[in-house]
């Protein structure tokens, strides 16, 4: 029988599902302070749903993305655990901080949260972007 989405996993299980060693997940907890599984009788780990989306953004930041330990303590400091999570989580399917979003009902009929003005002004800033990568690409291979 499987485990429901809301279940704490074991160290296995999370370990299974993020796609790293458990050793690993150990010692992510020494080097990020917000990794703090639940603890119980004999020193086991569980860990909650928003603690792997956690995990899997740790893993994804550091083998995908490069970032160092240290960038990712950073970005954590800058932007806080959720904005953090949304790289485990691209779905946006879980929401970390429950106090933030008390009385707020999410449904997935909702529109977008980015307004069409800002997603058009987020549209003209990435082909600025773009056409500043390609500037620089040109002058790189010269």
């Amino acid at each position: 029988m499987a485990k429901s989405p809301n279940a704490f996993r074991s160290i296995s299980e999370a370990a299974e599902e993020v796609g790293a060693p458990q050793h690993v997940l150990r010692f992510w907890e020494t080097k990020f302070a917000f990794v703090t599984p639940v603890k119980r009788a004999g020193g086991r780990r569980f860990y909650r749903p928003q603690d792997v989306v956690v995990l899997k953004a740790i893993r994804r930041l550091l083998h995908d993305e490069g970032l160092t330990i240290r960038g990712v303590q950073r970005l954590h400091k800058d932007q806080g655990l959720a904005r953090l999570a949304a790289y485990g989580d691209p779905d946006a399917a879980f929401i970390m901080d429950v106090e933030a979003t008390a009385g707020v009902e999410r449904t997935d009929s909702e529109p977008s949260a980015i307004s069409t003005d800002r997603s058009d002004r987020l549209r003209a800033v990435l082909a600025d972007l773009e056409r500043a990568r390609a500037r620089l690409d040109a002058v790189l291979a010269a």
